[in-house]
């Protein structure tokens, strides 16, 4: 792969070339330091002074050369607004179009800018996570408090946008006034939300967007979904993207995300009571709910290959087997089989298309809605986990037509048989199916002024100056640092195997998939053995216990609100992680059955802590592991996305499949014995996650 230096480099303006921040020199300046340190010639506090001088003076070149063009900018717009004026004492619809693009040239000057100043604030930022590395010192913590909140800061420039906002949003309200608005004479301010036909707007906010990324709601979303998303696209990339989205097709993928969370727990509050009913015990749910796991393990990598060629078949194949798995259910019972109602979950599992669900995001949504899109599919998923339990809880009723039972245990199936049907009909008709992305990259015209305006939309997608752990791109950058200006071209092809993408994986990822495998494993034990627990202890009815799996499901977009808007902007990730871990811990110690009656306060609080802080723990760990997995792992069939997919399954098949072993101890020990792996999966990664983040920083 390219390293960043040469990257950078070759995206540059060439016009501003002198204005950019010299980061080949000053990475070259971090290995002298490094090595006058070890030979005894300089001292920390000097190199420490002098680094710091160093970036001042680079910054405060970025910022007066910014600073410079914001007063050109002011200066043209300044024109354009006299030249309006005089249009509107005596129109004339030729010069109007002429003043309209007039204001896009210099919303795609601006563009150039906007790039300028993101390709600054990249470079910063990697130059700071590399010093620190390099002497272990937390010198980007120092660097950025002292300079950012001084109050004659420059550092402030590189990534507060407020006066080319100011620009971006001068350009647009002008263009909007132009535009024939039927007589309407309201402007941007009055209807914000008004859609104004602008590419070169739509490009201007998504630049800024880009480059004040921070861990908001919608991008805490982005990365919690692990849509894995590259740092410098190729120029093409976005024209090729919006050759392949489709609306309508977008909302299919969300859909069917939607409706398979549904399915799989839609089960769950009955899957005791129909295991009992075809003569086996209460506790074979765990195998019943676990089954569609299984079989997942396996969908989710031939689905992810097939993605690569196609995403209108594996969606109307995951539609057909969803539909025969869940008649399979339903039958199960007027057939009195066990392994019927087993082939029917698994046939569930076969249709698992999340997969192609999230590739279709990553590769065929624009970068400008990607956010918004991957977003989108986490709010699916959290809305299908609340609304499976509570549809549910509202299929209370006993009847026969024909031969064929409808009931609490089958309706489920009948409900979401008869979803996916209706599903596959509106597939079929509305899907659009994108062209082949080999295709389209080769048909796009490499000198035409589309991809030249796209190329300057291209920068960083993660947050400016954010601490994250053994970022991968940093390391091959390193390579540079090193003495080498470009590694081998074959480190940018995907993995080829999943052996090959686990040997990618660095030790701080592996420490993530396996917090990722522990709280999926606790939810996974407090979800599906919900209805037999609240049914020995409490004597929970069906409609009770779709009310509270309901409840739990619903906190799952408030908590995401919460972390992704504030919380995370007052902690570091790695601070909420370890802390999420251990409020996870205290909820499972919380769940266990000791000397005093087990009552349903204690089982509801405790159950409420452990899912409520397994799911901050799974937002801030996904977030942290889009960050720091290699960028092979963005994409191909063995990708990042796949690889935490894995790892969540198999942790919820082990626990499904604890929950029926432990079930032969007895219900009264189901609860306890369950419990104790969570609880030492937990330890253990509360250690790693320690060792690790001590070894780092």
């Amino acid at each position: 792969m390219v390293a960043f230096g040469k990257k950078l480099k070759e995206r540059q303006i060439q016009e501003w070339q002198g204005y950019y921040i010299n980061y080949k020199v000053m990475k070259k300046k971090v290995k002298e330091y490094a090595d006058q340190i070890q030979a005894g010639a300089l001292n920390q506090r000097y190199v420490l002074k002098d680094f710091s001088r160093m970036l001042d003076k680079e910054i405060e070149k970025v910022v007066l050369f910014l600073l410079e063009q914001q007063g050109v900018f002011a200066s043209r717009i300044s024109q354009l607004n006299e030249q309006q004026e005089l249009l509107q004492e005596q129109p004339d619809i030729s010069k109007v179009t002429e003043l309209r693009e007039a204001y896009r040239n210099v919303g795609r000057d601006l563009l150039k800018l906007l790039f300028f100043v993101e390709i600054n604030a990249i470079g910063l930022r990697k130059i700071l996570k590399k010093f620190d590395k390099r002497f272990g010192y937390k010198f980007t913590d120092y660097y950025v408090k002292t300079r950012a909140n001084h109050p004659y800061s420059q550092l402030q420039q590189v990534f507060n946008n407020v006066g080319l906002g100011a620009v971006v949003g001068a350009i647009s309200r002008n263009l909007a006034d132009l535009q024939d608005r039927e007589g309407s004479y309201l402007s941007i301010y009055d209807q914000p939300a008004l859609p104004l036909q602008e590419p070169v707007v739509d490009s201007m906010e998504a630049a800024i967007d880009r480059l004040s990324y921070s861990t908001n709601f919608l991008n805490y979303s982005v990365q919690r979904s692990l849509i894995m998303l590259e740092e410098l696209p190729n120029p093409v990339e976005e024209q090729v993207d919006d050759q392949r989205y489709h609306f309508m097709s977008l909302v299919l993928n969300l859909a069917n995300t939607f409706l398979y969370m549904i399915n799989t727990y839609i089960v769950v509050p009955t899957a005791d009571d129909y295991s009992m009913s075809l003569g086996a015990a209460a506790t074979v749910c765990g195998i019943v709910i676990g089954a569609m796991a299984v079989a997942q393990v396996f969908s989710s990598v031939y689905f992810s290959a097939w993605s690569n060629r196609s995403y209108f078949r594996p969606l109307v194949f995951s539609s057909i087997v969803l539909f025969v798995g869940n008649v399979m259910y339903a039958l199960a019972y007027d057939l009195h089989s066990i392994p019927v109602l087993l082939i029917g979950r698994i046939f569930c599992g076969l249709g698992s298309a999340r997969a192609v669900n999230r590739r279709y995001i990553s590769d065929c949504v624009p970068l400008r809605i990607r956010m918004q899109a991957s977003a989108g599919f986490v709010s699916a998923s959290a809305l299908g986990m609340a609304c499976g339990p509570a549809l549910a809880g509202l299929l209370q009723t006993n009847f026969k037509i024909y031969k064929l039972t409808f009931n609490q245990e089958t309706l489920p199936g009948w409900v979401m048989a008869f979803a996916w049907l209706i599903y596959l009909i509106w597939l079929w008709i509305s899907f659009r199916e994108p062209a082949q992305e080999t295709d389209e990259v080769n048909n796009v015209p490499q000198k035409s002024n589309a991809a030249e305006n796209d190329a300057l939309e291209k920068g960083v997608v993660q947050p400016l100056l954010t601490k994250s752990v053994g970022d991968e791109q940093d390391n091959e950058g390193d390579q540079e640092c090193d003495g080498s200006e470009e590694a081998p071209e074959e480190s940018r092809r995907p993995a080829n195997s999943i052996v090959e993408a686990y040997r990618l994986l660095t030790p701080s990822v592996k420490v993530q998939l396996l917090i990722y495998f522990m709280l999926k494993y606790a939810m996974e034990v407090l979800l599906s053995e919900s209805s037999v627990v609240t049914a020995y202890y409490f004597s929970w009815s069906t409609s009770t216990v779709s009310i509270f799996l309901a409840c739990l499901g619903l906190t799952v977009l408030p908590v995401n609100i919460a972390v992704g808007s504030y919380i995370s902007n007052i902690f570091e990730d790695r601070q909420i992680l370890l802390a999420s871990e251990i409020m996870v811990c205290l909820g499972i110690l919380l769940s266990f059955q000791v000397i005093i009656p087990y009552s349903v306060p204690q089982y509801v609080c405790s159950g409420l802590l452990m899912f409520v802080f397994a799911e901050v723990l799974e937002g801030v760990n996904l977030s942290l592991l889009s960050r720091v997995m290699s960028s092979r792992l963005s994409r191909g069939t063995y990708n990042g996305g796949l690889l935490s997919t894995e790892a969540g399954t198999i942790a919820r098949v082990i626990a499904d499949v604890t929950i029926t072993l432990a079930g032969y101890l007895g219900q009264s020990r189901l609860l306890n014995v369950t419990l104790l792996p969570s609880l030492l999966i937990c330890i253990g990664s509360i250690f790693a996650t320690c060792r690790t983040y001590n070894s780092l920083y």
